[in-house]
């Protein structure tokens, strides 16, 4: 690997105890300042993901620039692979597996970006979440603050040996499925709110959904938020901001809420803003809309 800027005097602050605990020392959102100064003492991943059209390779990017000691998250391949949906959920030991071969433990504390700023390193963040790693936390306004404030990036792939990982157990709290969120679409949409985070045109009907085959609408009584309502420039809005965002929406935090978008990614991101505000009772909906509009017993609305 090649060291593009110098990161001598970089690394000054220790944000964590001798031995690395599984207390949390990070908040779930760091910021870019709060990450050069500590690059010895957490495991840092790349968790970047486009979709299909964008005719773009994340791990490509990767390898031509990276923060400094980053390895790479494939979202599209820890995943099952034993269903033909983009990027569910791996089983506990696949995913125990591919996080022991990136050289992190389940004691390590662990930073996500994306090239992005705040997009698929929400889906990392929720996957591990979901597997009961709380030492996890996204980098505020990704790779693309990171290298704007001239801050040092590698070339190459990353050198780092492969550790034990234990096999955790899923927090089926933080999850939802297909036989869910049919039964509240049932129920009108209640007794969870769902919150939809395509875009609005997509949600009302209006728009085509980018996958082939695909109808376009929403599940009855849920909540249109595009996920990009919760960004400004690439960085997650404050938490006042976002609370306005939800409660404007008739959002109850103190309820029930499940987020779903096109397959799982902004979802997260949704659900991530969520935990910001103090929502305790969240999940995702795993297989999201690909999963939800290509049943022949899903409910559809349309507003037209």
């Amino acid at each position: 690997m090649f060291l593009q800027h110098s990161v001598r005097g970089l690394i000054t602050k220790r944000f964590f105890a001798q031995g690395m605990t599984a207390q949390r020392n990070f908040g779930s959102l760091v910021s870019t300042a709060e990450l050069a100064s500590s690059l010895d003492q957490v495991k840092v991943l790349d968790g970047s993901w486009h979709m299909p059209n964008a005719n773009r390779d994340p791990y490509q990017e990767f390898l031509q620039q990276h923060i400094p000691g980053a390895r790479f998250f494939g979202i599209d391949e820890i995943k099952d692979t034993t269903v033909n949906l983009p990027h569910m959920l791996p089983t506990p030991e696949v995913f125990a597996e591919a996080v022991g071969n990136l050289g992190i433990s389940e004691k390590d504390q662990v930073v996500v970006y994306d090239s992005v700023g705040i997009f698929s390193a929400t889906r990392v963040y929720w996957t591990f979440k979901a597997f009961g790693h709380q030492n996890i936390s996204v980098l505020n306004g990704g790779l693309q603050k990171w290298i704007k404030e001239g801050r040092p990036t590698e070339t190459g792939a990353t050198n780092f040996s492969a550790v034990k990982y234990a096999v955790p157990t899923l927090n089926k709290q933080l999850v939802r499925d297909y036989a869910q969120v049919l039964e509240n679409a049932r129920q009108g949409g209640k007794p969870a709110q769902v919150l939809d985070a395509r875009p609005h045109a997509r949600f009302t009907g209006e728009a085509p959904e980018p996958r082939p085959g695909l109808s376009s609408g929403h599940m009855p009584g849920s909540i249109s938020i595009p996920f990009n309502v919760v960004i400004q420039d690439g960085e997650l809005l404050d938490t006042e901001k976002l609370r306005d965002i939800f409660v404007s929406r008739g959002v109850d935090l103190d309820k029930e809420i499940v987020t779903s978008c096109g397959s799982g990614i902004t979802a997260s991101t949704l659900y991530f803003a969520l935990e910001q505000v103090g929502a305790k009772n969240v999940a995702v909906y795993d297989g999201s809309w690909t999963e939800y509009a290509d049943k022949k017993d899903s409910i559809i609305e349309k507003d037209q």
